[in-house]
């Protein structure tokens, strides 16, 4: 007997429903990443520290077809990120425009009901990316869709349904849920939607992934949803707003929130976006460069952050010639990926590793002399329990530090050298011990010749 139409469209229906089941492998075998006991850095589950090294790319599913993804995701690996942050349901006419295979991420603009072509894609770029050891900070939603008003389209029970099939389909990939999509929560319905999608990814992939949120900038999570019990790390979002805006005041301000957990700048300044998008960037002093990048993250690293994101305003987009640019995007994505604040992301990941990020503890209190504010603001912290302090100087300015307020037996400095962040090397000057009051003067001056100081107790 010959099958009906109406059989062999059920059967499609029941195969797409099979493969919509089936998680996407992380291919690269990984540990999960957890919270460390100390409640201040991420780690793996074998214990090996994680330092959270994102860029910002949002539009990355929707809009890059497999072989620009793959370009973009080799270069990211191969420049030391170690976290790529990008979103299922895009800012950008994300519910509306097909992506570069000609398909919506939703049917009927609902999330109860996911395009299977569509999320096979997603498949494929979150496997290429665990593939190169990079963790993807996966959104499920841009904040527009959830919050209340015209363009929402989750209901708490939608917006469960969706999480739980996010939550299988990815439970075995290497990736971290990261909630909210530049939104703050303002009302009750708001937050019980969120709390919702947060079960169904609980639920979904049994607990296995963190869970953080990203609010609209300037904005905490720990201000929005610190008594959520599936919130994993707090995230801040320090934007955009102004140059020389210290991040480590959020980082700061987060660590000493109860409950205790590790803290994020998920969007910081990003590269070649409008300063508080003046003018939309047209007049090229009105924009951010790396200079401006390098500060953020050195200011908010050694506030005591469990890593840090960058962000170029032409790559977040995707943007290209063809496509109306947002916030004043000028050059094309695949031209941005060589703008210098990218590499120099990778030399303050390096830095970090090599001298124990996660032993990590503030020291503001070692600096006798120098800048305490401003855009030449001096931050120091140490690391391996006092044996290595690192100094950040935004602008090459002098300081003295008193290193009799180390541990004792911590105050004797074996290796002295400077770290250019910049270009990722480093300079040794001085052998021999140091103790007591020390004054240092960088190599160089000015906007732009930024240094760090690493003293090394250890022979």
């Amino acid at each position: 007997m010959r099958p009906t139409l109406t059989g062999f469209i059920a059967a499609l229906t029941l195969a797409a429903a099979i493969i919509s089941a089936t998680p996407v492998s992380a291919q690269k075998s990984q540990e999960a990443i957890r919270i460390s006991k100390d409640m201040r850095h991420l780690e793996r589950a074998d214990g090996r520290p994680f330092f959270y090294m994102a860029d910002t790319a949002w539009a990355l599913f929707h809009r890059l077809d497999r072989e620009q993804a793959d370009r973009y995701l080799r270069d990211r690996a191969e420049k030391g990120f170690s976290v790529i942050q990008a979103v299922a349901l895009s800012e950008l006419n994300g519910l509306v425009e097909p992506n570069a295979y000609g398909d919506l991420p939703l049917a009927d603009l609902n999330p109860s009901k996911p395009n299977e072509a569509y999320f096979a894609h997603v498949d494929h770029v979150v496997r290429r990316a665990n593939e190169l050891g990079l963790v993807v900070g996966f959104l499920p939603s841009w904040g527009r869709y959830w919050r209340d008003g015209e363009t929402q389209i989750f209901d708490t029970k939608n917006a469960e349904t969706y999480g739980r099939f996010l939550g299988q389909r990815y439970r075995d990939a290497d990736v971290i849920w990261i909630l909210g999509g530049d939104s703050n929560i303002r009302s009750k319905n708001e937050r019980a939607i969120i709390d919702a999608l947060a079960n169904g990814l609980r639920s979904g992939d049994g607990g296995k992934h963190l869970i953080t949120f990203h609010p609209r900038g300037p904005g905490m999570s720990s201000v929005q949803v610190s008594d959520a019990p599936w919130l994993d790390f707090y995230m801040n979002q320090s934007s955009h707003a102004a140059a020389d805006l210290d991040t480590g005041l959020y980082v700061e301000h987060d660590r000493a929130v109860q409950p205790k957990r590790p803290v994020i700048d998920g969007e910081p300044r990003y590269e070649g976006i409008a300063v508080g998008f003046y003018n939309q960037g047209h007049d090229p002093r009105l924009r951010f460069d790396d200079d401006d990048v390098r500060q953020a993250a050195w200011w908010a690293v050694l506030a005591g952050a469990a890593g840090h994101s960058y962000g170029n305003n032409n790559i977040w987009q995707m943007w290209q010639p063809g496509r109306d640019p947002a916030i004043g995007a000028n050059r094309p994505w695949y031209v941005a990926l060589d703008d210098p604040g990218a590499r120099q992301m990778g030399y303050l990941r390096r830095l970090m590793e090599e001298n124990h990020f996660e032993t990590m503890e503030p020291r503001q209190d070692l600096i006798k002399d120098g800048p305490r504010d401003g855009p030449a603001k001096i931050r120091a912290a140490t690391t391996n329990g006092g044996s290595t302090i690192l100094v950040y100087t935004p602008r090459g300015e002098p300081f003295t530090l008193d290193l009799g307020a180390l541990t004792p037996g911590k105050d004797n400095m074996h290796s002295q050298a400077w770290f250019d962040p910049r270009y990722g090397v480093s300079y040794a000057f001085r052998t021999e011990q140091s103790q007591g009051i020390q004054s240092f003067v960088p190599p160089s001056r000015g906007r732009g010749k930024d240094w760090v100081l690493v003293l090394n107790g250890q022979k």
